[in-house]
């Protein structure tokens, strides 16, 4: 088989995706990384190929491959971004696609160029529309979630009203809430982002109520538009579940122009496996950001899941790192946090966070609007 001979106009503008491949010795590492390269691309051996364009500006580059333990190496693999065409989900294609059902091999970091950021909307809000809209200037934000599963809209309500008396800024849902038929999503949003919006008349405070719009792709952005409407201040997504584009596609829409929290669900399958998959910099870190997540809901170190500090540092810096003009997310640590262990978390992630504490919040003690009060209070006794 010849292919036509072809010639591209292409920018030469490229990105760079940083990789982790387990080899037995240099030679196997060097044949698994320009494996990488081909099978991103052009998905083709590179015999068939001839001395043009598909060769020179198709096929992905190696531009580094070291040797960093004993059968471990790092490969920087650069990729025109015209491989993209200019799209979330080809982006995501050509960073892993194929590649990805092969052992051995984790994406680490993606290194992009201005000129593929702007392609992509980035996060709306950020940190500072973050904090400008529940009125907290410096201190970290306190977040908890509405649970559990099987209470009626009514019950939920209830509850939200008591933390927004206790002073918690952000009140999300859990990721297990979507339109069950003992809390219709219709019904729930309604009463939630009333009893807040109650609640924040009796303190003069700002809580925001993010409800989980996860949803049946026919009805997301239903749910969006009528979250909005009822008077929400934000709203959460599961991409692991949706999809990323679907944050891409209401990050861009004016009609919604709400802050977006990304939930980790489904997404743990990616970074388990410390030889395959993702980093948890990339899946936590940087691809909610370049998606336009304002927000990162990740698992805390030390709980009942399996993240380590370190895994932990490299998401913040993925939400928060220099990223073209893309202004810092928030990361949100979560899951079997409880008020006796905010100071040693401040320590780690310092203030430009939320914490996320639930069922801490909620065992704590009988009054739940005592806890939240309890909660601020260690908070902005934090330094």
């Amino acid at each position: 088989m010849h292919f036509p001979e072809t010639f591209l106009n292409l920018s030469d503008e490229r990105f760079v995706v940083h990789y982790q491949v387990l080899a037995a010795n240099a030679s196997e590492a060097r044949t698994r990384t320009q494996g990488i390269c081909l099978e991103q691309t052009v998905e083709l051996p590179e015999a068939l190929l001839g001395q043009d364009d598909l060769r020179e500006k198709i096929i992905g580059r190696v531009e580094k491959l070291d040797e960093i333990a004993p059968g471990q190496y790092q490969a920087a693999i650069s990729y025109a971004i015209e491989t993209t065409a200019f799209e979330f989900t080809q982006f995501l294609n050509v960073i892993f696609g194929n590649t990805a059902m092969q052992t051995g091999i984790r994406v680490l970091r993606l290194d992009m160029p201005d000129s593929l950021l702007k392609e992509f909307p980035g996060p709306r809000f950020g940190q500072a529309g973050l904090r400008w809209l529940v009125g907290v200037d410096s201190r970290p934000l306190l977040c908890t979630a509405l649970k559990p599963m099987g209470l009626s809209a009514e019950d939920l309500a209830t509850l939200a009203q008591q933390i927004a008396l206790g002073g918690v800024d952000i009140i999300k849902e859990d990721h297990g809430l979507t339109d069950q038929p003992f809390a219709r999503f219709s019904d729930r949003v309604a009463r939630c982002a009333e009893a807040i919006r109650r609640a924040n008349s009796q303190t003069e405070y700002h809580c925001l109520y993010v409800p989980n719009i996860t949803a049946p792709a026919d009805q997301f952005f239903e749910r969006a538009y009528e979250a909005k409407r009822r008077g929400a201040g934000g709203v959460m997504i599961a991409p692991g579940l949706v999809g990323w584009d679907a944050i891409r596609l209401l990050a861009t829409d004016d009609a919604c122009a709400l802050p977006i929290f990304s939930h980790p669900a489904w997404l743990g399958t990616f970074v388990i496996d410390s030889d395959h998959g993702l980093s948890h910099q990339v899946v936590f870190g940087q691809l909610p950001r370049l998606a336009g997540a304002d927000a990162t809901i990740f698992v805390n170190y030390g709980g009942r899941f399996p993240f380590s500090q370190q895994d932990c540092r490299s998401i913040v810096f993925g939400a928060t790192s220099a990223l073209g003009s893309y202004p810092p997310i928030f990361p949100v640590p979560a899951g079997g946090m409880t008020l006796d262990r905010l100071r040693d978390m401040y320590h780690v992630y310092g203030s430009q966070v939320i914490f996320l504490i639930a069922g801490g919040l909620y065992a704590y003690g009988p009054d739940l609007a005592a806890n939240a009060r309890q909660f601020r209070r260690q908070v902005e006794a934090l330094k």
